[in-house]
């Protein structure tokens, strides 16, 4: 029995382990889950400024678009018929914005700028926005998303929509590229963990 003492101890300590690094990537709520990806520690936002512009990046796992879809009425079975449906694709949201403003309101210098730069970021962000593997492999996007805030928000925010491919997913990064579209900024790219997409972060939906 006195043998046995050090295996049970270091048993027991493997499993506290594995029960704290699983309750890491489980969140109770969206409000819980959302502040944990603020946090560039965690890996899920990355934040950058190139010639007056502010860039933010942020993955945007599976269960807040299952959560976005289920509303207040969380049955089991929905939510693994949402996880499936949702699962299949990668979802980051871009927010850009200059002096904390929307880009409409502080970029264009005339109204044909305003102009363009509407178009360009309701129809056109599917030229300007790439995803790569870390072997220059694209990630074919499957749609865009760009709600007008009409001057009323801090930024200008897009959601992108990727195709989930596990093989390209076992490399150790993706290229986030986004291409200047007016803004002076050249060429921006983020380097996306390929790890921290695989373990994302969800939600403990309970009845």
């Amino acid at each position: 029995m006195v043998k046995s003492k050090p295996y049970n101890i270091l048993y027991l300590t493997f499993i506290v382990f594995l029960l704290v690094n699983c309750s890491n990537n489980a969140f109770t709520d969206e409000e819980a889950l959302l502040e944990y990806l603020k946090d560039e520690e965690n890996g899920y936002v990355q934040r950058k400024s190139v010639n007056g512009i502010d860039f933010e990046l942020m993955y945007r796992p599976t269960d807040l678009l299952v959560k976005q879809e289920l509303g207040d009425s969380i049955i089991s079975d929905r939510v693994k018929v949402l996880r499936d449906k949702y699962s299949k694709y990668l979802y980051f949201n871009l927010s850009m914005s200059k002096n904390n403003k929307e880009l409409l309101s502080t970029t264009p210098k005339n109204r044909a700028e305003f102009g363009q730069m509407v178009n360009q970021l309701v129809f056109g962000m599917n030229e300007k926005v790439h995803l790569y593997t870390q072997s220059n492999d694209t990630i074919q996007m499957i749609d865009y998303v760009y709600p007008r805030l009409y001057g009323m928000g801090k930024s200008s925010s897009l959601m992108f929509v990727f195709q989930r491919d596990e093989k390209k997913l076992k490399e150790e990064y993706l290229n986030f590229n986004i291409q200047d579209f007016g803004l002076l900024t050249g060429e921006v790219n983020f380097k996306v963990s390929s790890q921290k997409v695989n373990k994302e972060p969800y939600i403990q939906f309970k009845n």
